[in-house]
């Protein structure tokens, strides 16, 4: 498509350039001289509500305590942030701090966004973080920022609808998951579905491929290759997820077509694979009834197989064009290492504190454990766990076009349009199409 970036929709391109044309140009950077602050962006999907408001905090700290360097914050919707930032790159108006979901980063890199991160911000990262948060925010072994929300995949479950059942506790291996499936599963007597036993649903990313590649990375598989070039679904692994997911759906214990998110909380749904964001919308959206939610680790196929989930998440990194990347630096270092204190001795990070604020987790494990170890949700433990043996959601270039077209190709077997056959063989062939193109 010319004129557009690589993976712009013309949809998408229209509208980053109408936002551009609207007045979202970066202001003034400044010059730093006494009277004329450096000042630097910060574009983030953190749009509205409690994430505008917990980002917005720390910014006002730093702006309250340096006179040098200014920090101004834009945002735009997450369906749009992509698309946003390849567009003002373009146009030369990029933010000079950027928060990518890092599946992009590969994409990013290649498009000449991002910088790596400084070695002495490399090494912090390294030694701070988790493997998983590591994995997400590095590219060819390259480090490009520090990581803000980290998130894993585990089984969120009802409790009530378990134990109506007569099932005592939440499944933890595949024959387990199948069978607490279909016997939590609820029809009235026309037939009409009262409870889902599995929540597989095509509502978005998040409960059609998150799902899907939580349960490759427990069967020991992966959905692309380790050097990046090609998928590797189409393996033992793979087929047994699919076959899984394909009897759920022809056996009755799932309806893709239901939005999972509002049927789980209306107690619709018994079970659903989901990431950790997820805790703090349903605490606050389900009221008294939170009490019945629990969560547990995806379970394995076997009992006694090494467990693993996906991880993904995003970070803070900084645009290869900002004039002023030293700056820029120091304070992501400030937000992401420096310490406050949280009571009794205890200090965290302003990052963790902000994302346990609004229910999510950082990849630093003893802030989680300090933070969590404070009252906070037992039902977010499974998933700080979890970033011991999560694995990071691929991030080479192809990636985000790559998981949509395993998205499409789920959706096509759970609906019946495809076989587990056909899906395997069409998402190998387009997949590795993707990929192999985009190195």
């Amino acid at each position: 498509m010319t004129g557009a970036p690589h993976g712009l929709s013309r949809r998408r391109f229209a509208l980053a350039a109408s936002l551009l044309a609207a007045g979202c140009a970066a202001p003034h950077q400044g010059t730093g001289r006494p009277g004329d602050p450096i000042v630097l962006t910060l574009l983030s999907h953190y749009a509205s509500g409690e994430l505008k408001a917990a980002l917005q905090g720390p910014v006002d700290e730093w702006n309250a305590t340096h006179d040098r360097v200014k920090v101004r914050t834009k945002a735009v919707e997450f369906n749009d942030l992509l698309t946003t930032f390849m567009v003002r790159q373009a146009a030369g108006q990029g933010a000079d701090i950027l928060q990518p979901y890092c599946l992009w980063n590969g994409q990013l890199v290649r498009a000449g966004v991002l910088r790596p991160a400084p070695p002495e911000d490399a090494a912090e990262i390294t030694r701070g973080y988790g493997a998983a948060a590591v994995g997400s925010a590095s590219v060819g072994g390259k480090v490009y920022g520090y990581p803000t929300e980290a998130q894993t995949y585990a089984l969120y479950y009802n409790k009530r609808l378990l134990q109506e059942s007569g099932i005592t506790h939440p499944p933890r291996t595949w024959r387990e998951l199948e069978g607490t499936a279909y016997r939590t599963t609820r029809r009235d007597r026309y037939g009409n579905t009262l409870v889902q036993g599995f929540g597989l649903s095509t509502y978005d990313d998040s409960t059609t491929v998150g799902q899907t590649l939580a349960l490759l990375n427990a069967a020991g598989g992966t959905f692309v290759s380790g050097d990046g070039r090609r998928t590797a679904i189409d393996s033992p692994a793979g087929r047994a997820v699919l076959d899984l997911e394909h009897r759920l759906v022809s056996r009755g214990a799932s309806e893709p077509g239901v939005n999972v998110y509002k049927a789980f909380q209306s107690g619709q749904v018994a079970m659903v694979i989901s990431a950790g964001w997820w805790t703090g919308s349903l605490k606050s959206q389900m009221g008294k009834a939170y009490r019945d939610v629990a969560v547990a680790p995806v379970p394995v196929p076997e009992l006694g197989d090494k467990p693993a989930t996906l991880a993904t998440g995003f970070m803070l990194g900084v645009n290869a064009s900002a004039q002023h990347p030293r700056e820029a630096w120091e304070f992501l270092r400030w937000l992401n290492t420096d310490r406050v204190g949280v009571g009794k001795g205890a200090t965290v990070t302003r990052m963790s504190a902000l994302q346990v604020s609004v229910g999510s987790l950082t990849g630093r494990v003893d802030d989680m454990r300090t933070l969590l170890g404070k009252g906070g949700d037992p039902n977010l433990r499974p998933f700080l766990d979890a970033l011991g043996y999560a694995v990071p959601e691929p991030n080479v270039p192809g990636a985000q076009q790559a998981k949509s077209l395993l998205r499409k190709n789920v959706e096509a077997l759970w609906t019946g349009q495809q076989s587990v056959d056909e899906s395997l063989r069409t998402i190998r062939r387009q997949v590795d199409q993707e990929v192999s193109r985009s190195w």
